[in-house]
């Protein structure tokens, strides 16, 4: 291991939990979604593990598509000022749209890509995450299905990464090193 990187601390989340979890969450969607194919939007790059999961337990049609964004500058990441860096392959209107997030944090960006989605015309659109950490919410958002609760902590594996390393973890664990977190914040 790079030894500039920090070190995990305990596992919150593991394999196990969370591909239980992911199962649950599916079945809920596919009663949900029964009579009208959803479009599955993952939010690139956190998202594509728990996307990947959850089609293969989706037990309905749907199709799939990607969209990436960045934040103007660490300042403006809490301000909510974004910009697509890839956008949606093929119009949504009136289509049933699932936005799929591994994580949601403050909401802002979220919010963003919400309310640009929405300006398209969309059937409906709802919100599915693996992780929710309602403490360091400044946009409320209407998320229709919730894997977890997260405390206040910085976690990585299962597609979350620190500077593009630990998505490739099969669980959730919480960053060891307090004074990077005290950095991230």
């Amino acid at each position: 291991m790079d030894e500039s990187l920090p070190s995990l601390g305990r596992v919150l989340f593991t394999a196990e939990e969370i591909r239980a979890r992911v199962h649950a969450l599916a079945a809920t969607i596919a009663d949900d979604y029964a009579a009208r194919p959803p479009l599955l939007v993952g939010v690139l790059k956190g998202s594509v593990v728990f996307l990947s999961d959850l089609m293969r337990a989706l037990a309905l049609p749907l199709t799939c598509d990607f969209i990436a964004i960045s934040s103007y500058g660490a300042v403006s990441a809490r301000s909510g000022v974004v910009r697509f860096l890839k956008d949606l392959d093929a119009p949504i209107e009136g289509r049933d749209v699932l936005i799929v997030e591994d994580i949601i944090d403050t909401g802002l960006t979220l919010r963003y890509i919400v309310r640009n989605l929405l300006e398209r015309r969309p059937a409906s659109l709802e919100i599915c995450t693996l992780l929710n950490r309602p403490p360091r919410r400044l946009a409320e958002l209407p998320l229709r299905y919730v894997g977890f609760d997260l405390p206040d902590v910085f976690v990585v594996g299962y597609g979350l990464d620190y500077h593009e390393h630990y998505r490739n973890l099969p669980y959730i664990a919480i960053l060891e090193d307090q004074a990077v977190m005290a950095s991230l914040r």
